[in-house]
């Protein structure tokens, strides 16, 4: 539980962060995806904006635990 906890909390912190950083910079209704505009409410790019932001670092603090392991732990046999 304390490694969750460990990579969602930050990640969240982190993904409010860039998100008011990028929509201050990026009108969400002039977005395009695959050279189409995006036709969505503010609301739902708001919400799909945080959950990829939080996506992304989310994977970067798992990937920040996966290399502080010493090889021991990453080589270890389960059972033995």
């Amino acid at each position: 539980m304390l490694k969750l906890i460990q990579v969602l909390w930050p990640s969240f912190l982190v993904a409010g962060i860039v998100e008011i950083v990028f929509f201050t910079v990026v009108n969400p209704q002039e977005l395009y995806l695959l050279g189409q505009p995006v036709h969505f409410s503010t609301i739902a790019t708001y919400s799909i904006g945080f959950f990829g932001f939080w996506l992304i670092c989310a994977a970067s603090s798992l990937a920040t635990l996966f290399f502080q392991q010493t090889s021991d732990e990453i080589n270890r046999v389960d059972g033995a």
